[in-house]
């Protein structure tokens, strides 16, 4: 069984308070189809167990695989350097399918952002540490695809479906 070996911390991207029943860790990548399809499930899930439940998002891009996962993400640290990472979170999954640098910019904009900001932080790469810091600990806790999640420290390898996580959530410790 494995562990979530990086434990939860202050400059993760949390939905939820410290004093949640469960902590729900989610792996993802904002270019895997898989985690678009579970990106409504985990909403759901939020709204059904409300304060109960902690969420954390990490990040894991597939650069291999999805050639704009990477600037995806730092998109959404970008947004996270100003407040706002949730808000980039969730327009990036509600709109990935048109996942490009075009769209990228416009939903900084959307958000009230800069994109020329935003352009000068992908050139600089600035948030790249941030997102390879996850991405290890995700490699340490044995996190090899997208998306992988961990509730309460342990790695969830079921159905992501609502009820399987929602049964599994409620079985964990």
């Amino acid at each position: 069984m494995n562990r979530l070996l990086v434990p939860v911390h202050a400059n993760d991207h949390i939905q939820g308070g410290a004093d949640a029943e469960w902590t729900l860790v989610e792996y993802g990548d904002y270019q895997c189809p898989v985690c678009g399809q579970a990106y409504p499930i985990l909403k759901q899930l939020q709204e059904h167990l409300r304060h109960r439940l902690r969420f954390v998002f990490r990040n894991f891009p597939l650069r291999q695989i999805h050639r704009m996962a990477e600037f995806a993400a730092e998109t959404a640290e970008f947004a996270s350097a100003h407040g706002r990472f949730w808000q980039m979170h969730d327009l990036l999954f509600e709109n990935q399918e048109d996942l490009e640098s075009e769209l990228l910019f416009r939903l900084t904009t959307k958000i009230g952002l800069s994109a020329d900001e935003l352009q000068q932080s992908l050139v600089s790469e600035i948030y790249r540490d941030r997102i390879d810091l996850d991405f290890r600990g995700g490699i340490r806790s044995g996190v090899n695809g997208t998306p992988t999640f961990f509730i309460n420290g342990v790695r969830h390898d079921g159905s992501f479906d609502f009820d399987t996580l929602l049964r599994s959530i409620a079985e964990a410790d």
